[in-house]
């Protein structure tokens, strides 16, 4: 994902939200809930955590005061922009906003305690340099499954066509070739449902599910997803996630 892509999003919409309207039903628990959750039981007001990928700054500045400190690193100026100002109307000092590319910081070895990922650029081998020895990295990231249905609708996306690996399997193994221990690893699956075509249109605009994605363009395409994935619950739309935590032993 690309920082012009977010910028473009932080300019028309003025954070990574879209605020379109849908309902989340899980399988089993939510993902969202399960990376949050994992992060509070290694949080300490004594640690310093680092954000990869922290985009309009909401979820960095809502987990603030577990936390001693939070730096939160980001490509898009101006997602930062946005998460400097709601800073502002929040008044959390303890955050740091920093435009940084996550697979090359300027941080110094073991800067941090924690280091966290939410859907963020992942690098692991950049993580366990800054981590302090017995930190914690924590991830949740977008499975292979996610979205499948309405990319082979549409016939595109990145990396569409190729030979789609576990995502899950494949940052397990990453994780311990680097040298971390595992704590948890788990994949998610779970649908969202859009009331209507409107709140559908506008969730597109907002994600990198089409980085290109074009309300009057792909009309066509978002038609016929529409009709053959219409339920009593609105438009529905399957998604994966895949957490982990892991430790620097």
């Amino acid at each position: 994902m690309t920082g012009n892509f977010y910028d473009k999003v932080a300019k028309k919409f003025g954070e990574y939200h879209t605020r379109a309207r849908y309902i989340k039903e899980c399988i089993d628990e939510d993902p969202e809930v399960v990376f949050e959750s994992k992060l509070f039981e290694v949080a300490t007001p004594e640690k310093i955590a680092l954000d990869v990928g922290c985009a309009d700054g909401r979820f960095t500045l809502s987990i603030a005061s577990y936390f001693r400190k939070i730096v939160a690193i980001d490509v898009s100026k101006e997602m930062l922009k946005s998460a400097k100002n709601l800073q502002q109307k929040k008044r959390v000092k303890n955050v740091e906003f920093e435009e940084q590319d996550a697979k090359h910081t300027t941080f110094k070895d073991e800067s941090f305690d924690v280091v966290y990922n939410r859907r963020g650029p992942s690098n692991h081998k950049e993580a366990f340099r800054l981590l302090k020895l017995g930190g914690c990295h924590l991830q949740i990231d977008i499975g292979e499954k996610d979205c499948q249905e309405i990319k082979k609708v549409f016939g595109r996306r990145q990396g569409y066509g190729q030979k789609d690996e576990s995502r899950l399997k494949k940052d397990v193994e990453k994780l311990k070739t680097i040298g971390f221990d595992i704590v948890y690893a788990k994949e998610f699956f779970y649908s969202e449902f859009y009331p209507t075509y409107q709140d559908f249109d506008l969730f597109l605009q907002g994600v990198p599910i089409f980085e290109d994605f074009d309300s009057k363009k792909d009309r066509k395409f978002l038609e016929k997803y529409v009709s053959k994935y219409s339920h009593k619950k609105g438009i529905q739309l399957q998604r994966h996630r895949v957490v982990t935590v892991s430790k620097k032993s």
